[in-house]
């Protein structure tokens, strides 16, 4: 990993714009091997994506809502019962 690159630069600005596309999945094959081939040799930017993708389990994992009993069927129910009328 190169210590040069301390976040500045018209390369930093454009990874840690496409930042969440790319944990997203939304970018091309291409994009994904250029922002992949920047945070190889980026060490801030890759503080960023890793923090990031730390922050999305943590969200993932901790807003896990419990439906009550019943709610889905009542939900599906009242689906059908709107595509019916």
């Amino acid at each position: 990993m190169s210590e040069e690159c301390t976040g500045s630069g018209s390369e930093c600005d454009e990874a840690i714009k496409r930042l969440y596309y790319y944990l997203d999945g939304e970018l091309t094959d291409a994009r994904r091997l250029e922002i992949s081939s920047h945070l190889d040799d980026c060490g801030h930017c890759l503080d960023a994506y890793d923090f990031e993708a730390d922050l999305r389990k943590l969200i993932a994992n901790k807003c896990k809502d419990v439906v009550p009993g019943g709610l889905k069927e009542r939900i599906a129910d009242a689906i059908r019962h709107d595509s019916i009328d």
